[in-house]
């Protein structure tokens, strides 16, 4: 059993208005050695493969036809063995 840990963020060259907008709230509470922020998601997903190879192919699989948005997003994949 593998556990793929997988981030997905807007690719730096795509405006992210959601985290602007809690970068002008933290700001707005004083916070303002804050620069930059970036906001994505993060997904966990458990996979029954035979070996670590079978598991990270499979987990890019998905990300690439179906978690990521590749115009637009950008993601990093980890997989552990459970």
């Amino acid at each position: 059993m593998f556990v793929a840990k997988i981030n997905v963020t807007l690719k730096e060259s795509v405006l992210d208005p959601q985290g602007q907008t809690v970068l002008r709230t933290l700001h707005d509470q004083g916070k303002s050695s804050i620069s930059d922020l970036r906001v994505g998601k993060y997904i966990e997903m458990k996979i029954d493969a035979k070996s670590f190879a079978e598991a990270e192919t499979l987990a890019k699989e998905i990300c690439e036809s179906v978690l990521v948005n590749q115009v637009i997003e950008t993601y990093r994949l980890v997989v552990e063995k459970v």
